[in-house]
């Protein structure tokens, strides 16, 4: 499949200035490249190999002539645009909520489920950033043992909540540093710095939030079985990069923590920083700007020797947002579907 006619909408967000990035890291093939976002956007100039391409407002007829689209948009702009840009001719690979759980929509992590690219109608989701990570690393210990039950406690970056969050924190400590009032939240529901706020959107009748039940749905669509069990809590810490993540998991037939170590060593995308008489376990700064999903932490749960405990980092930005996206264009471009 030729996608070398490349538009990114959301160009001068968080997730599109990494798209950027990324494109011109791994040479990503492409004859032209159209820069869309919102009209208060629109007029700006972004270099990306050495030239400067101006930002275009976001418009129905943006998609003529695109072969491939990169989108990070809220989910009612993208529930817009994405099928007009695949009218239009394009493949979407969209990194909102919109289309995750559509039923005709491929929700894809290629180191998982790469098959399910082959099955698009014109629209790729791309999953949740805490899901992603965490399906990576649980990948192998599914194939090898089936995974029955996942408990998961996140520690999510304020990066997750987009330039706004990053904002936020940072406005918040410098208001500290100076001895002055905390300005008032407007991105989190409190303030995030010094805190842990244990809600990421809004709560649901049974006091889970979305992004609660986004890593239970998403988890199950993207490994493909609905019995899994997972119980999340998700909550937003005052670091800039990368989200970690506790995890518990249990699987129907026991994996020691050396062949669980082994099994990772040898699974793309993860990276084992795994000892602990050196204290040497996954970090979110040294994560931050890196493609793997990092585990370390491995250890049995005392009481069930069918349950594994272990601590997962991965910078939200690459691999739970923009990296993926590419990695599947990337798949569409060897491939041709």
């Amino acid at each position: 499949m030729r996608l070398r006619r490349v538009a990114i909408v959301g160009a001068t967000g968080a997730v599109g200035a990494v798209f950027l990035k990324l494109l011109e890291e791994r040479a990503f093939p492409l004859d032209s490249l159209r820069l869309l976002a919102s009209g208060r956007s629109a007029g700006r100039a972004i270099r990306f190999r050495g030239i400067d391409h101006p930002v275009e407002e976001l418009r129905p007829e943006a998609f003529e002539g695109i072969d491939l689209v990169l989108s990070s948009t809220p989910a009612s702009v993208s529930k817009t645009y994405s099928p007009l840009a695949v009218q239009a001719g394009a493949v979407v690979v969209d990194n909102s909520s919109a289309w995750r759980m559509d039923p005709e929509v491929p929700l894809v992590v290629p180191e998982v489920n790469p098959e399910a690219i082959a099955q698009h109608r014109g629209i790729i989701a791309n999953p949740n950033c805490s899901t992603i990570q965490m399906v990576v690393a649980l990948k192998p210990l599914h194939d090898f043992a089936r995974i029955r039950q996942i408990v998961v406690s996140t520690y999510q970056s304020v990066s997750g909540a987009g330039q706004t969050g990053l904002n936020e924190l940072e406005s918040q400590r410098r208001a500290l540093a100076a001895g002055q009032p905390l300005p008032p939240p407007a991105k989190f529901p409190h303030p995030i710095v010094n805190a842990c706020l244990p809600q990421i959107d809004e709560f649901d009748a049974d006091g889970y939030t979305k992004e609660e039940w986004k890593m239970i749905r998403e988890t199950r669509k993207i490994l493909g079985d609905d019995t899994i069990q997972v119980a999340p809590t998700c909550v937003r810490v005052p670091v800039p990069m990368c989200h970690s993540e506790s995890i518990r998991v249990e699987t129907e037939r026991p994996i020691e923590p050396d062949q669980a170590r082994a099994l990772w060593k040898q699974a793309p995308g993860v990276e084992l920083l795994d000892d602990p008489a050196a204290k040497r376990y996954p970090l979110a700064d040294q994560a931050a700007g890196r493609d793997p999903v990092y585990v370390g932490r491995v250890r049995r749960d005392p009481d069930d020797p069918h349950a594994l405990l272990f601590w997962c980092v991965a910078d939200n930005l690459r691999k739970g947002a923009a990296l993926n996206a590419v990695q599947i264009a990337e798949h569409l471009q060897r491939h041709g579907s």
